[in-house]
């Protein structure tokens, strides 16, 4: 049988070395004469300074991931003591009926969101002629229920964008159901809006969304409990 039925190939020569780790401490001289690319430009390098520049690159690239990694940790940071702030309002409301104003206004100078607005319905009889609870059809109402998430993204004619103070500028919208408890219906909406397309998007997460939903949800409730005093 000649050599040339069965040739040697790199999978072969790479499964040796592989398999044989002792092999360049046996022919050291090896690691000094092997010349690589070294993968800027044509200049050769030695085994080491390619593993050496190879080691640099990977060190660089898990310096950025760690930098990214502080980076998003401050934010959410930011967003968490903006959330408890926001909240701390939230129960240092006395009144019932000031909880939707101060819900929004929490929202565009805390979280500097360009328009907000809230509708709630299915109230205590004393609150059903306040503005937070009139101007919503049946049909917005079906639809804040049939959202299990947060919709984000462009403003495809929606009702709830009306109730905003310039609907002409939301270019891009969040619209979040408001429920007292998980898996209820929906007894009220929330809409974000900016004059940035990209603010709101389908793309993005919508945790942070949610969790404010759940807040104000669970804050609104006041609103259809017989009150105890002076509403």
């Amino acid at each position: 049988m000649t050599p040339t039925e069965h040739p040697i190939t790199e999978d072969d020569i790479a499964n040796f070395l592989a398999n044989t780790p002792d092999f360049f401490e046996r022919h050291a001289e090896l690691l000094a004469s092997v010349q690589l690319s070294s993968g800027h430009g044509n200049r050769a390098v030695s085994l080491q300074e390619r593993q050496a520049g190879m080691l640099r690159e990977k060190i660089k690239g898990l310096e950025t991931k760690v930098v990214e990694m502080i980076r998003h940790g401050q934010d959410n940071v930011l967003i968490a003591d903006k959330m408890q702030r926001w909240t701390c309002k939230l129960l240092q409301t006395a009144q019932a009926r000031d909880l939707p104003g101060t819900m929004v206004e929490g929202i565009t100078t805390g979280f500097q969101i360009p328009q907000a607005a809230i509708k709630v319905w299915g109230v205590n009889g004393i609150f059903s002629d306040e503005s937070f609870a009139t101007g919503v059809s049946e049909d917005a109402q079906t639809f804040a229920s049939s959202l299990t998430t947060p919709y984000c993204g462009v403003n495809s004619g929606f009702e709830a964008v009306n109730w905003l103070p310039e609907p002409a500028m939301a270019l891009s919208i969040a619209l979040i159901p408001l429920r007292a408890a998980a898996g209820a219906q929906a007894s009220g909406l929330l809409v974000l809006a900016s004059s940035d397309p990209e603010r709101f998007h389908s793309g993005m997460g919508t945790d942070f969304l949610e969790r404010l939903g759940e807040l104000a949800g669970a804050a609104l409730s006041r609103l259809r409990a017989q009150p105890t005093g002076t509403p």
